[in-house]
């Protein structure tokens, strides 16, 4: 037939085999065209393949910022990532930039591009701690409870959410349609070193603290280009991936991030560990008829040269996940530390990404543009 590939087919004959394990439609009943049809295509494709997603990947990289067009990950494999990752964090203080140094007007632009591509937008906020006015690294008792509707910060909160609305609402395709965004709201909730998190407030707090967000943002400011994506941190078991859970009716997406390096530089005790976690995401996705996805992950520096096709491909692809987003590329400072989660030409893991994004398992922008996920 001309016009059409295979890809497409593929993904009509395998839509019943989703469609059984998802909800019908968003939690937002008003979502807008293309937030509904980006919703459901997040559900077919997960009998395709998993969609390889990176953080900041147009803005900087390796040795370099702000050249139009540029990424690692294309300069590596000739192909843009599938899922762009963006930051909202200082948005809350009317910052013309956020704390990774982004300039709104150009996270702005370089969504548009994604956008353009076909691309999906997934967007996290590390808000300051509204009740001391520190960073979200700088959590107190209180704070959440503070800023619950009838609370000395509740209005200042608002503040803030109106501010996000606002950027949310301005970020347009080429019809003037608003952009649909996977919106992460107080992601890794479980541990305590943000202050929305683990041992910094009550689980009922949390859910409570969610409830209004969603119903301010939804109802109030009229946001209706939104998924809300619930994620954890590392977790221990369903009943701790649970505690914080705000309900089925308040989430789209659900997923949690983890990373090997820190206290798990073990090969195989990461994938142990990724392995049993993605089991038990897996089973609450279909139980609760979410759509799964890994967040966030990475292995910092790199410094396996066959890490992804030995030990990060072998375990993600024994599960059905929508995408999975690798952190950002911060690159090296003056003082020797670095920062980056996927290889720019020339690092030792290059060549066995390129053949991470051969494998058929995996998604990058090529392959995603021809799926239309947007109409």
């Amino acid at each position: 037939m001309p016009g059409y590939t295979i890809w497409p087919l593929l993904v009509c004959l395998l839509l019943c085999s989703t469609m059984g394990r998802a909800q019908v439609a968003p939690v937002d009943a008003q979502a807008t065209p293309e937030t509904v049809n980006l919703y459901h295509h997040l559900q077919q494709m997960l009998s395709v393949g998993i969609m390889f997603g990176h953080q900041d990947d147009l803005a900087y990289g390796v040795g370099w910022k702000y050249v139009d067009g540029k990424s690692d990950v294309r300069e590596v494999t000739g192909d843009y990532p599938a899922v762009y990752g963006w930051e909202l964090g200082r948005l809350e203080l009317d910052h013309p930039v956020n704390i990774d140094s982004v300039p709104f007007d150009k996270m702005r632009q370089y969504i548009r591009e994604a956008y353009d591509r076909g691309a999906v937008i997934t967007i996290s906020w590390h808000l300051n701690n509204p009740l001391t006015g520190g960073t979200a690294w700088q959590p107190a008792p209180g704070t959440v409870a503070s800023i619950l509707p009838g609370a000395e910060k509740n209005a200042l909160y608002k503040s803030w959410l109106d501010r996000v609305a606002g950027f949310l609402q301005s970020l347009r395709g080429p019809r003037g349609e608003l952009i649909p965004v996977l919106f992460r709201i107080f992601h890794e909730l479980n541990g305590s070193w943000f202050w929305w998190g683990g041992k910094n407030c009550e689980p009922e707090e949390l859910k409570q603290l969610w409830h209004f967000t969603v119903e301010y943002l939804r109802d109030q400011k009229n946001v209706h280009n939104l998924l809300y994506a619930f994620n954890t941190d590392r977790f221990a078991s369903r009943e701790e991936y649970l505690e914080r859970y705000p309900g089925d009716e308040w989430v789209d997406l659900i997923g949690f991030d983890i990373y090997q390096g820190y206290a798990v530089a073990q090969n195989e005790k990461f994938m142990n560990d990724l392995d049993k976690s993605l089991s038990t995401l897996d089973s609450i996705a279909t139980e609760r008829r979410k759509i799964p996805a890994l967040t966030e992950f990475g292995y910092n520096g790199l410094p396996d040269s066959s890490w992804w096709t030995r030990v990060f491909l072998p375990v993600i692809q024994r599960h059905s996940i929508s995408y999975a987003l690798a952190w950002r590329n911060a690159g090296y400072r003056a003082n020797g530390r670095y920062e980056f989660y996927v290889p720019y030409p020339g690092q030792s893991s290059a060549a066995d990404f390129a053949s991470f994004h051969d494998s058929p398992a995996m998604i990058f922008q090529r392959k995603l543009t021809s799926y239309k996920i947007y109409q």
